[in-house]
């Protein structure tokens, strides 16, 4: 999936959620955690929030401006594109016909790791990594995520979400009434995974938190203000 935006501050700013893949950043070894500090919040039944899960310098690989390219294939093992129109997933991209490139294996382990320490979801092996970038006047209204196959979705199996940037006003209910929503942050570095009876809760963004996302994250990077968010599934 070929960059369609920019995260540096000099370029033309966009108020929509746009969709890439990202590169393989240090390798992880086999297992290993992201954070040994990120505390466990049950929300809901199979809804856990792991507080500051992603170590600073993994925030710092996904939000760098290099790293977002277009992601080559490794081992031949393509991964899976969403067509928006068609609200279908196929192995070609919609917009030039070629190969879905796979998800960089760095940030599979990490969502395999975050979906581990929660300890209540089965386990997947992510084939989409759908990555969305908000501005600060970004939204995203109330929605269930249920374009993945009808054997995933009667399964329960989880979709793990990844905050990198600016806090967000995180919304989850039972309806699309944002009245009656629950309100959560959802800080940089922190992990939301839904599965089970919750994997199709309505959620979606309120708005995104002006200068909210860390300073050494943006000295690093050079971050433009927003929100990145990283969602794994399994299709």
């Amino acid at each position: 999936m070929s960059l369609p935006f920019d995260l540096c501050p000099n370029y033309q700013e966009s108020t929509k959620a746009k969709t890439t893949l990202l590169r393989d950043p240090k390798k992880r070894k086999t297992g290993e955690s992201s954070t040994d500090t990120a505390s466990v919040q049950h929300l809901r039944p199979r809804m856990v929030l792991l507080k500051g899960f992603v170590k600073p310098e993994d925030q710092i690989e996904m939000a760098k401006p290099q790293e977002w390219r277009q992601a080559e294939l490794m081992d031949d093992v393509p991964g899976k594109e969403l067509d928006p129109t068609a609200r279908s997933y196929g192995p070609t991209r919609p917009f030039d016909g070629a190969q879905a490139p796979a998800i960089p294996d760095a940030f599979k382990m990490i969502a395999q790791t975050a979906n581990s320490t929660a300890s209540e979801f089965s386990q997947i092996n992510p084939d989409i990594c759908i990555v969305n970038y908000y501005t600060n006047s970004g939204k995203l209204g109330l929605h269930q995520d249920k374009d993945e196959s009808e054997s995933s979705l009667t399964k329960g199996l989880p979709f793990i979400s990844i905050s990198i940037g600016d806090t967000a006003e995180f919304l989850f209910g039972d309806t699309r009434d944002k009245d009656q929503a629950t309100k959560i942050n959802l800080e940089s570095g922190d992990v939301l995974i839904l599965g089970g009876e919750s994997r199709l809760l309505f959620h979606g963004i309120s708005h995104v938190k002006t200068n909210s996302a860390p300073s050494w994250l943006k000295e690093e990077t050079g971050l433009r203000p927003g929100r990145i968010n990283l969602t794994f599934r399994q299709y």
